[in-house]
């Protein structure tokens, strides 16, 4: 329980953290397609007889590369090449694990999360990310809110586009593989979208909205930990639920500002 709370807080901060940056670029569906994807990453490690932890993390960074690179190849519309890739994988894995009878009492975790099963290297791994992510949004914050917020200015002043952008693809990638043992891959896109969401409505300046973003998705994670020992529900449901009662919420409150206002000044 200990190792679940922790593992709770750490993929909180960090899924929050980057769905603030994640909503404002509209990029909450490519998180949902990658998600979906992820489990195509675990089927092939399943069918190679490998540890799909350790294959799912690299096969999540490669795989939103190569989407990333699609998405600004083609003329396609981005929301109808990203409804084909997540839901052909999706279908590719589900035929995969077909041929992986030993796998299939395990499903319902994979598809709905087990925070339970979280470990000790899961947890260093975590704990190095959130390192990584938070020292990466502290150095280039000016940057990323150039380029979240006018690309066209960013540009002008000389920010590398496509480095920043490959680099927050990455990271987020990563966040939302280690996401996945915990949320399971149906719910992971709705741990990155929902505390961004609900922080968008109570933030009146973009740092203020990165900070609540994050202390959001931690918040959510500890107490659907505790609503679902409490209860004997599934943990990933259950702190999804939480994400949702925390919207409703947010939603309910006076509302303090806007963020899309003053964007210009605030950057």
């Amino acid at each position: 329980m200990q190792r679940a709370m922790l593992g709770g807080i750490l993929t909180g901060l960090m899924g929050g953290m980057l769905g603030s940056f994640t909503i404002l670029r509209q990029l909450s569906f490519f998180s949902d397609a990658l998600g979906h994807s992820a489990l195509l990453g675990i089927s092939i490690g399943l069918l190679l007889g490998l540890n799909p932890s350790v294959v799912l993390l690299p096969f999540a960074v490669v795989f939103a590369l190569v989407v990333t690179y699609l998405l600004e190849r083609t003329r396609l519309w981005t929301d109808a090449l990203l409804n084909i890739i997540y839901s052909s994988s999706l279908a590719i894995a589900i035929i995969m694990l077909s041929f992986v009878g030993q796998y299939k009492g395990g499903l319902n975790n994979l598809l709905f999360g087990d925070i339970l099963a979280v470990q000790e290297p899961d947890l260093v791994f975590s704990t190095g990310l959130l390192l990584v992510c938070t020292l990466f949004i502290m150095l280039t914050l000016r940057s990323q809110m150039l380029l979240t917020l006018h690309e066209p200015l960013a540009i002008a002043r000389g920010v590398s586009v496509s480095a920043h952008r490959a680099a927050f693809i990455v990271l987020l990638s990563l966040v939302v593989g280690i996401s996945i043992k915990a949320i399971g891959v149906l719910l992971v896109s709705a741990f990155v979208v929902i505390p961004a969401c609900a922080a968008r409505l109570l933030s009146r300046t973009f740092a203020n909205y990165v900070v609540l973003s994050a202390g959001l998705g931690a918040l959510s994670a500890v107490i659907g930990i505790l609503f679902s020992a409490g209860f004997n529900l599934p943990s990933g449901p259950s702190i999804v639920a939480t994400q949702l009662a925390i919207f409703l919420t947010a939603m309910a409150l006076p509302r303090l500002g806007v963020l899309g206002q003053g964007r210009t000044r605030n950057v």
